[in-house]
């Protein structure tokens, strides 16, 4: 009977297409990824916070908030590939931390994306903002996966030629942005070209912000390149992305990667001193603005109706961008959970997911569900009334019931999170499994067991309490339930496929990149 109404409403948009039902079966989709931006961050969520977030927490009120919503890694590589892909990155080679300088694509040729699923149902894709997913870099040398941390940033690259395995060879009619605001080449690149040659080269301003990009002084710039207009612009091009497009007859899909509170820190002058905290407070704030900018356009533009906004972030908030002077003033950045970006603990993970559905969404609404940003390629699917791709989205499962408030089936109640050293946690309804690494330091743990720490998430928030040793056959279960989901591949359901490297989680790796299994 689906299939039956899915033909009749195709139809009928075929023949009619600024038809009202159809554009309903195929609503615009807008993701807005904030750049470590906490879970404590949106102050309507944390009322007794100290940051002014007037925007988010009007995105609040309109729709419904996810309060048990988790990036699958605390850093911001492996979550935009699992938010893009539906699986989790450590089933990719990469193994810790994120993409560096110059590295090649994280996404293979011939995986299936977000984007891409979206384009074959008749949907134009953009993507506007941070990729840091990784280029085929043109040069005398290929783009390689190096050991050593941005080991490529002082060879020679040809700015000229074209980069391949981008955006838009990964699903996306059209890109704009940064690979990302603190690496080089300093300058912005428009699908899969340079926009302006980087003939300068980057020098050291303590104008511009704070946590600057020190260690590149000298790298490719392009001229008069300046770090606090990199938000702004990517803010307009946005915007104007759904003007543009409210004028088609056919559906979007807009993928918006933000660079803030990222550092550097660098608020626009209209936003320093905003606070009356500190500059990453300030730079909240502008993302908080930012934010505000695409909803008011989506509204003015009169799409709102049908129209998904989607508001999240890749991880917890950092920790060495200010996150003592916003303690200090009474700013929690993680709420009540342990730790911070880059952590395997809930702080590194756990980000703010709301989303926006007029007439389909209950308004200031929230959900308890467990979602990963994994689940997102499910859930829009799920959206659509289509099947998701039969090799693909291994780790995808669609929560959209909980969305529309109503009770289903099938949804997640098991969670893999990955840290910034590679650590892995698995969850199970509101037991949490940690297996952390035995030594202070990622080289002195190399090689050597994990430790495993048991928390229940009920009593225990804040994961103060091992309870390993109360609960050893809880331990045991959860550790070969996570030997089982990394063995098969996939975790949706009835689906199977195979890692790309061997991955390892009761011993810490000892590469950053594993070794093929081609």
């Amino acid at each position: 009977m689906k299939c039956l109404r899915l033909l009749v409403l195709t139809t009928f948009w075929l023949s009619c297409p600024h038809a009202t039902v159809a554009d309903e079966a195929r609503p615009n989709i807008v993701i807005i990824l904030a750049d470590d931006f906490g879970v404590g961050d949106i102050q309507a969520h944390y009322t007794d916070n100290k940051i002014a977030t007037p925007h988010l927490d009007r995105l609040v009120g309109q729709g419904i908030s996810f309060t048990d919503a988790h990036s699958p890694s605390a850093v911001c590589s492996p979550t935009r590939y699992g938010l893009l892909t539906g699986r989790y990155a450590w089933r990719t080679r990469l193994q810790e931390w994120v993409i560096a300088a110059y590295e090649p694509p994280l996404i293979a040729a011939d995986r299936p994306t977000l984007a891409g699923f979206l384009k074959e149902h008749g949907y134009y894709t953009a993507a506007v903002g941070k990729w840091h997913l990784g280029w085929e870099w043109s040069g005398a040398q290929p783009s390689r996966m190096t050991e050593v941390h941005n080991g490529q940033v002082s060879l020679e690259w040809d700015f000229a030629s074209p980069m391949r395995g981008g955006p838009t060879q990964r699903g996306f009619d059209y890109y704009f942005g940064v690979d990302l605001p603190n690496l080089p080449p300093f300058a912005f690149i428009e699908n899969d070209h340079v926009v302006t040659q980087p003939t300068e080269r980057y020098e050291f301003d303590a104008g511009e912000g704070e946590v600057l990009p020190k260690a590149f002084v000298g790298a490719p710039m392009a001229p008069g390149w300046r770090l606090q207009e990199i938000l702004p612009e990517i803010t307009r091009r946005a915007v104007q992305q759904v003007h543009d497009r409210a004028k088609q007859a056919d559906p979007f899909f807009l993928y918006v990667s933000l660079t803030s509170p990222h550092e550097p820190i660098v608020p626009s002058p209209a936003f320093r001193g905003a606070s009356r905290i500190a500059p990453i407070a300030d730079f909240v704030m502008e993302t908080d603005w930012s934010v505000g900018q695409m909803t008011k356009a989506i509204d003015d533009a009169g799409i709102a109706d049908n129209t998904i906004v989607i508001f999240t972030a890749d991880n917890g908030h950092s920790h060495y961008t200010g996150w003592q002077q916003l303690v200090d003033a009474g700013h929690m950045p993680s709420g009540a959970y342990r730790g911070h970006k880059g952590d395997v603990w809930e702080g590194g993970h756990r980000v703010p997911l709301v989303i926006r559905w007029p007439k389909k969404i209950l308004p200031g609404s929230s959900s308890d569900q467990l979602v990963c940003l994994t689940d997102l390629f499910a859930t829009c699917a799920d959206v659509l009334g289509a099947e998701l791709p039969a090799r693909g989205a291994e780790d995808s499962l669609s929560f959209l019931p909980a969305a529309l408030g109503k009770a289903g089936t099938g949804m997640r109640t098991t969670l893999v999170n990955h840290s910034n050293f590679g650590e892995f946690a698995y969850r199970d309804q509101s037991w949490k499994l940690v297996f952390k690494m035995s030594q202070r330091t990622l080289q002195q743990s190399r090689g050597k067991p994990v430790i495993a720490e048991l928390y229940n998430l009920a009593t225990d928030i804040g994961e103060q309490h091992d309870v390993s040793k109360l609960h050893p056959e809880k331990v045991e279960q959860m550790t070969d339930a996570l030997r089982t989901l990394i063995a098969r591949g996939a975790s949706r359901p009835g689906q199977s496929g195979a890692n790309d490297t061997i991955v390892q989680f009761e011993t810490t790796q000892a590469k950053r990149w594993g070794p093929s299994r081609e």
